[in-house]
């Protein structure tokens, strides 16, 4: 059984690397191209080329894991989705296998997910000049201790972010936001003492911001919940087939009127509004992950 497993997890990283290698090529190139035309009707137009590769890729990457992993999947509210309008997603971060799941239930369900990553991954080969194609934004985490020691530096992620916001505004952008920050572990829980028996503490502010820059444009919050009911998984695991069963389950929150555009870090009222929110859906998400686990 282990040799086999063995094996499967051999194939399937093969599967994945040379679909990597046959389209990353392609969307750099219409990439490069994209960037070295500076006219905006242009740029526009490309966008959709770029969207659709990148569609095609997970396509691939998830017809060969169709075929080498043993997996079943229970997934419910993903109905109503549309391709042609803004969602802010949010979700429960464990694994990287999240990114695999997200990509294989919206793919061609809602535009291109935009993931926030730290500036360290765009040294990732292949990946990293992948992300960097699709204007994904590279932020640089900082720690507390850093930031008080460094103030000048506190506010450059928020006008990185808003940067990105205002290229997301552009053309249909489905924004990734996991509100936790950080994949969860039991070390991580224990240490937070967070108030969720199965989530880490949910950070607002990224989620604040976006809403703040370009919120009129967003339909609503995709909010989705991962559940692994045999334990979480590594990719690897994935990729040996050993994930014998996934459980997701989406919803459509509608965003609060009175959020959009408000001023989180500026206005001590907006700020509480955003976190109560924010809270109650967390509750809401803690609850529905002990129901699935039963």
């Amino acid at each position: 059984m282990g040799f086999r497993q063995l094996l499967v997890g051999v194939l399937g990283t093969l599967l994945m690397v040379l679909n990597m290698l046959f389209w990353v090529p392609l969307l750099l190139v219409v990439a490069v191209v994209r960037l070295a035309v500076p006219i905006p009707a242009f740029r526009r137009l490309m966008a959709p080329v770029l969207a659709s590769i990148v569609g095609a890729w997970v396509t691939c990457n998830s017809t060969g894991m169709a075929l080498t992993q043993p997996t079943r999947w229970d997934v419910a509210g993903f109905e109503g989705l549309e391709r042609d309008g803004w969602y802010m997603v949010s979700c429960n971060h464990q694994s990287w296998v999240d990114i695999v799941v997200l990509q294989r239930l919206l793919n061609g369900r809602i535009p291109l997910l935009k993931f926030f990553l730290k500036r360290e991954l765009i040294w990732v080969p292949l990946m990293g000049l992948a992300w960097w194609a699709l204007e994904f934004p590279f932020m640089r985490r900082h720690s507390e201790a850093y930031l008080r020691a460094h103030p000048d530096m506190r506010g450059r992620d928020h006008e990185a972010t808003r940067r990105a916001c205002a290229k997301f505004a552009e053309i249909p952008t489905s924004v990734m936001n996991f509100l936790e920050g950080t994949r969860f572990t039991v070390d991580k829980h224990a240490s937070q003492n967070s108030p969720y028996k199965h989530l880490l503490k949910p950070k607002a502010g990224g989620m604040a911001l976006a809403l703040n820059a370009m919120g009129e444009k967003f339909r609503a919050v995709l909010d989705v919940t991962i559940v692994y009911p045999d334990g979480i998984p590594t990719l690897w695991d994935l990729l040996q087939g050993k994930v014998s069963r996934i459980t997701v389950r989406a919803r459509l929150l509608p965003i609060p009127r009175e959020l959009i555009g408000a001023d989180y870090s500026g206005d001590p009222a907006a700020r509480v509004a955003f976190q109560t929110w924010v809270a109650r859906i967390w509750q809401e998400k803690d609850d529905q992950i002990g129901r699935l686990l039963g």
